[in-house]
């Protein structure tokens, strides 16, 4: 599949492709593509004190509003998701954190974009020196507040927020739901919401 450039911005390119399916049909589709393709870090941060997630909530102008996200952020020329997830949490919320596992590299929204998500799970010692005094780093327009969400109940805070007017990435909801269900089937409630 060849794929061409039908417009191109400063950040993004819209691309178009056509190829023959399995019954020899010709179809075409359009993505997405980042202008130059990094990937991106989305870090799964807790805070060692109570286990509460760090969220990242700020103005997106695709959602016209307010969107709770994991924090994340673009993976620099010769940097690993890791080191990226450690400088923009650092950069986004303040916080310095230890890194303790990093997931298999996926697409963001494969119908859309070729964009890959590298999830890197971090814990914050909030009570160490080094998160004492917090000072975030935000890029040119960026303005990010921090958030913090409970473990237990993770999904029922995120509807909150959307039933007041906040957008919800799916992935941190997608999260929320496998939390959520994790934890129903751990204390025996099965999911078509009986008892086991």
């Amino acid at each position: 599949m060849e794929w061409r450039c039908v417009s191109s911005g400063r950040w993004l390119r819209l691309m178009k492709a056509e190829w023959s399916d399995e019954s020899g049909k010709v179809r075409s589709w359009e993505m997405v593509k980042r202008v130059e393709s990094r990937g991106a870090a989305m870090i799964v941060a807790t805070l060692k004190s109570s286990g509460r997630f760090v969220l990242a909530r700020q103005f997106r102008p695709p959602v016209g509003g307010f969107s709770v996200e994991f924090p994340a952020g673009l993976v620099d020329e010769g940097e690993t998701p890791e080191r990226t997830a450690v400088r923009e949490l650092r950069e986004e919320t303040g916080y310095t954190g230890e890194v303790v596992n990093t997931r298999p590299t996926a697409f963001s929204s494969p119908g859309m974009t070729s964009e890959t998500v590298t999830l890197v799970e971090m814990v914050v010692d909030d009570e160490a020196s080094e998160n004492a005094f917090l000072e975030t780093d935000f890029d040119d327009g960026e303005h990010v507040e921090t958030i913090f969400a409970p473990r237990d109940g993770l999904l029922d805070f995120l509807n909150t927020r959307m039933s007041i007017g906040d957008a919800v990435d799916a992935k941190l909801l997608s999260f929320a739901v496998a939390l959520e269900f994790s934890r129903k089937e751990s204390v025996g409630v099965s999911k078509f919401g009986g008892g086991a």
